[in-house]
Parts: structure tokens; sequence; C-alpha cells
């Protein structure tokens, strides 16, 4: 699940794939009251990028595409310090300490984006992937959960994406001219050069995915606006070659500022010499751990071996044929809510969790098994779908391997992406109702992959043996994210080793190695460290809520508190525990126990 930063004011069209939908509020409450507060963000959003903002449910904005005139930063600087000044006023008049809380989330994104994109801006040659772009501003629409009604809207986008509609200019020139605009500027630096030559090798996937869209959903009049979009989108790779590529730089490293900086937009908030010191400690002991459980699957297996990375690999032996995957995860998710509800770890709903399989396009832009999510206000019914990368077939006809297509590793993945994990996470909110501050501007990925991995740690102690390697695999993957994202940001290792690492001793598949190697170096350095740094907040959380509660701790009840929080950021989220969870519990237990 990945996302760059909050939905606060993001500038360029973004693929929402990792934000909450929430429900509609009573009139009076406090969540009423925090979502008036919060519309003043969304106008602001539904002005500059519409598309991103009719993804998370804001009416009206169907047919609309993003700003990319003149001056668009200096403006949207502007506008957003006059908006964050406004909330600052508000919170001064305002006395409910829930929306208090709410608008000190907004503040706190708020600058935290004025702050990364002045940073960006200044040392940054700004630079537009065009195809994935205009790709995901059809899937926007173009999607099974959106209303019918709407679909056709995703024409009129793609005649304004082509400048076929009065007073719109072809999207393409206007990224051209924002990026050559900045070609003189002393001191900015380009794009990594493996970078951009992997998305002009990804470019066609995302033009024929555009076609296959139309043709899936049967609309009207978009073969005019797609030739003339395919033209443009030709031209622009061949200006990316000739004025961009010569311009990019060679070492994937970005400035240490930058980088630090984006440690913090995806929740992170320690240096990288911290997240090295407590990622390696954590990661010697997850090996310990697997250590002493290789020979047990090795006994029960039938296994000539004890080394954990041999058991491993003879485990990823165990395939599941690309035709057959979906029934078998489905079958896996009845096998965890099993288990869920017998060990009382977490409420589940009455409905069935969404599972499907990625079309091409998507999976050249998320190579990765992935949540996608539904419109985030304004939700009447719509829920989160479990999406897996589309498998392939070889020559001879076999099924290429993936990480994600062999039975023991089902387990975990399940786990992680649908019940208890990401589905279950954001399937509360929609369900339970939460405002719009916490479900999508505290958003980071440090409280919602942290929210996944302990799913998976809390998953773990029941599952087969086999099954509990591969948790302490992934686990495993989650520390050395920790330390070889940050690692190979200061040049403390080499692409070539961290590889190795991931390949030799975390046992990865060759297409996953690589994957993460590029995720660390120039996809999205710094968001990989999330997980591992999320899942330990939580642990020590639950830890530090056990020692308060001695006997009266119920896990159900303190993961259901847990879910029912929305995106608190993990300060805001401590508190809430402290004050609301523990008093609750003890009062609880002290009825009980006056009724014996």
């Amino acid at each position: 699940m990945r996302t760059k930063r909050s939905y606060w004011i993001a500038p360029v069209l973004v693929a929402v794939t990792c934000a909450m939908p929430v429900m509609a509020a009573t009139e009076g409450s406090w969540v009423a009251r925090s979502n008036a507060h919060t519309q003043l963000v969304l106008e602001f959003l539904a002005k500059y990028n519409p598309e991103g903002a009719a993804s998370l449910g804001v009416d009206g904005l169907d047919e609309q595409i993003f700003d990319l005139g003149e001056n668009i930063h200096q403006r949207q600087m502007e506008e957003a310090g006059v908006l964050v000044a406004e909330l600052k006023a508000r919170l001064i008049d305002e006395t409910d300490p829930k929306v208090r809380q709410d608008l000190q989330i907004l503040i706190k994104a708020g600058e935290d984006y004025i702050y990364s994109s002045q940073l960006e801006y200044d040392n940054l040659l700004p630079y537009l992937n065009m195809p994935q772009t205009i790709f995901y501003g059809m899937r926007g629409l173009l999607d099974p959960q959106v209303d019918a009604a709407r679909q056709p809207a995703a024409v009129v986008r793609l005649r304004k994406y082509a400048g076929l509609e009065e007073g719109y200019e072809p999207i393409t020139e206007l990224a051209k001219a924002r990026t050559a605009e900045r070609f003189d500027t002393p001191g900015l630096i380009g794009p990594y050069k493996g970078e951009i030559e992997q998305e002009l090798g990804n470019a066609q996937s995302y033009v024929s995915g555009i076609e296959q869209l139309f043709q899936q959903y049967g609309l009207e009049g978009w073969e005019e606006p797609y030739q003339e979009i395919v033209r443009q989108l030709e031209d622009y790779d061949t200006w990316v070659r000739a004025e961009v590529l010569p311009r990019a730089r060679d070492d994937y490293r970005l400035p240490a500022v930058l980088y630090e900086d984006a440690l913090r937009n995806w929740g992170v908030y320690e240096s990288p010499q911290q997240l090295i010191q407590t990622a390696t400690q954590g990661y010697m002991d997850i090996r310990n751990e697997m250590d002493a459980l290789a020979p047990l699957i090795a006994k029960q297996k039938g296994y000539d071996t004890s080394d954990y990375r041999e058991v491993i690999r003879l485990l990823k032996k165990e395939r599941i044929a690309g035709d057959e995957l979906l029934d078998y995860y489905n079958a896996r998710l009845k096998d965890l809510e099993k288990i869920i509800r017998d060990n009382r770890l977490v409420s589940l709903p009455d409905r069935d969790a969404g599972i499907r399989i990625a079309s091409e396009a998507e999976t050249a832009a998320q190579p990765a098994a992935h949540l996608e999510t539904p419109r985030l206000i304004g939700n009447t019914g719509e829920f989160p779908v479990f999406v897996l990368p589309k498998l392939g077939k070889n020559a001879d006809g076999s099924w290429q391997q993936s990480d994600d297509n062999f039975e023991a590793g089902t387990w975990t993945l399940t786990a992680h992406e649908a019940r208890p994990g990401h589905e279950l996470q954001y399937s509360a909110m929609i369900e339970e109702g939460v405002s719009i501050a916490r479900a999508v501007f505290s958003f980071n990925s440090a409280n919602v992959e942290g929210w996944a991995l302990y799913a998976e740690a809390i998953a773990k102690p029941y599952l087969p043996l086999d099954a509990q390697m591969i948790s302490l695999q992934y686990r495993l993957a989650r520390a050395a994210r920790m330390f070889l994202d940050p690692m190979l940001n200061l040049g403390l290792i080499t692409p070539e080793d961290a590889r190795r690492v991931l390949l030799e001793d975390v046992v990865l598949g060759e297409t996953w190695a690589q994957n993460e190697v590029e995720r660390y170096t120039y996809r999205m350095p710094g968001q990989a460290t999330a997980y591992y740094y999320g899942y330990t907040k939580l642990q020590a959380l639950r830890t530090q809520t056990e020692l308060m509660l001695k006997d009266d701790f119920d896990a159900l009840a303190f993961h259901d508190f847990i879910l029912a929080q929305g995106l608190l950021p993990p300060e805001l989220l401590r508190e809430a525990v402290t004050t609301e969870f523990v008093p609750s519990q003890r009062n609880a237990a002290g009825k009980t126990a006056a009724r014996r």
C-alpha cells in the first residue's frame, strides 16, 4: 500500500490506493464540526487536484483535471499559507478536544506539505510520468466500485487531457512547459536516470491500459481523444528522451535533507542512523526465531535440511497456478476469519472481503499486492478490495513464479492486505464512521502499514508451522527494509549488496528483491521503513497497555478501539488509549466484579 504523502493539497494526480473511506456524520456531532473545518481543505484540493478530490468522494469534479498552468507552485504555496493561517485561527476558538485534535492534524499536514513542496521546488527538476498519470485519471472513474452514472465523465476528462475541449491545452504540453521553464535554474538536480528509463519502458502498458478500460466499460466517443492522447504521449516520450534523460542524474541518492524529509512524510520520526540501529537488532532477533522453527518444519515436511533459508526455498516450490490463485486466496481468507473469531482477536464484519486480480497496466504501475480503496467521502457501501498482481506465463506455457503464489505465503499476505489487516482497518472506518481529518489527512505509511504488520503478528501464533515461518520471513523483510533503505541512501551499502541480502538471507524471489531495491533507491525512498517502524510503535503501545490493565486487558477490545480511532498519529493514539480505553476497561472490570 503506497502513497507519497498526505492528501492535504497534492499538486498532481495521485493514485488513491492508501486512504480511508468515511461515513456521513450525525448533524451537530463533533465529527460534523470537524468535517466542516476539513471542508476548507477539500475545496483547496478540488481546485488544484480535482481527480484526487473526486476519488476521495468530493462531488461534481469527475470531468475536471488537475492544474499545471503557469506559476502553479507559487499559487499553491500562497493559498496554502492563507489556509493554514485560517485553520490556526479556528483552533484558537475551538473548545471540543476531539475537534481541536483534528484541527491540529490538518494544520500539521498543511505545514508539512508546504515545507516539503518548497524543499522539492528548490532542489529538484520537476518531471511527471504522464502515461501513468493519465492512466490513473481514467482508472479513477472506470472502476467497478464507481457508480455507472459517473463513468461517462471519463470521456470528458480524456478530452481535456488531450486539449480538445475549449479553454484546455494538451496536458503533456503543460507538463513539458513546467519542466522546461526550470531547465536553467542553478542547483537543481534531475530525476534518476534508471527511473526514467524504466518509466519509458512501461509507457506502452499504460497507453494500452487506457484503451482497455474504455473498451471494458463500453463508453461512446472516446476513440477520437484516445487517438490524440496516443499521439501526444508518443511525442512526450520523444521529448523526455531528448530533453530530460540527458539532464537525469546517475546517482539515485537524494540530498540528505530531502531524504530525511521523505521519512517524515511517511510518518517516520527518527534519524536514518536510529532506524539502522533499531532494525538491525530486530533483524537478528527474528532470524533467531527462524533458526529455531526451521528444524520443526523440516521434520514435519521430511526435508533434509534445518537451515531456514533452504526450508523457505523448499516451501516456495509448493506453487499455485495463476488461474487458481483467486479461488485459493478466497479460501485462505475463510481460514483466517475462523482463526480470528475462535481466538477473539478482533471483531469482523458479516460481509465478505473482496479480492481480485489486477490488469496488466495495473500490475506495471503497482507490481506488489495491495488494497484498492473506494471513495472516502459520501461512501454508500463501497468497500476496499485486495488486489493481486497479474501472473504471466512462460514460453513453455507454465505459470511464472512470484512471492504471491506459493501456499505457505498466502496466510501472511492475506492477513496483511485483507483480514485482520488493511481491509479490516478501512472497513471499520466505513462502518463505524470517523472524521475526514482522521481518515484522510492524518494518513501516513507508518500508521497504516504498522497496523498491517501488527495484524500479521497477532495472527501468526495460530497458523500452521510453515505459515509461521513465512510470517517471520516477511517480518524479517520489513526489518531489512528499515536498515537497507537508509543505508542505501546514506551510501553505506551498494544496491548489489542490498539485493544479495534480500535474496540470500531474507530469501525473497528475484522479482520481489529487484522491486525492493528500486523502491528504496528511487521509487519511494524512505517509505519502506514505515512498516517495521509503525509495527514497533503498536507493539510498544500494546505492552504498556497490558502493564496498565494487568488481568483486565482484553485483546479484542484493544484492537477494536485502535481501529475505531481512524488514523490518529502515534502520539494522539497513545493519548486516546491512556485517557479513554484504559479507564473504560477498568470501569467495566469494576462493574463486573461488583456483580459477582
